[in-house]
């Protein structure tokens, strides 16, 4: 049992809870950012309502808890919690005091232009793709980024109970 409890922790480990080097994202991030790119939320378009894109990542990518794809596409709209931040929200994402987001239903958000040198040419079979959960559609291991997005933003996170 001990074991197999050790053997899960680390998948998840490294699987969900440590960011990839090469882009310098965890899945989740990876799969907000691509799925916002894939419906044509780009930096110069009109935001879109949280909720919509937080459907789609569901939806396509990531069957997992809405507040969790929700708090980490917050988190990426935040000056305070990145130095560079990857999505331009629009509503109230949260103050550094700690008052937590809107509900999604009232915030919106787009791609920040930063954003894009991440993105770039993913369409050019720069970066290997992989079925999703479903094997309906697929999606990147990686983003082709551009730029060292992990020295520029480095990574938090905590995962399966490695510690008590």
């Amino acid at each position: 049992m001990r074991n197999s409890y050790l053997d899960y922790a680390m998948s998840v480990i490294v699987a969900r809870a440590l960011p990839d080097a090469r882009d310098g994202l965890k899945p989740v991030h990876r799969r907000i950012l691509y799925a916002m790119w894939d419906m044509g939320i780009r930096a110069s378009s009109p935001h879109r309502k949280s909720a919509r894109i937080v459907g789609e990542v569901l939806g396509k990518y990531h069957p997992h808890s809405d507040t969790a794809v929700y708090d980490a596409m917050v988190r990426m709209a935040q000056y305070f919690s990145m130095r560079y931040m990857l999505v331009d929200g629009q509503g109230n994402f949260g103050s550094v005091d700690g008052d937590s987001a809107a509900a999604m239903r009232y915030t919106e958000a787009r791609l920040a232009r930063i954003a894009h040198e991440l993105l770039e040419d993913i369409d050019k079979d720069t970066v290997e793709f992989t079925p999703n959960f479903d094997d309906s559609l697929t999606e990147p291991d990686l983003l082709p980024a551009r730029l060292p997005n992990l020295l520029l933003n480095g990574a938090t996170g905590i995962a399966v109970g490695m510690a008590t």
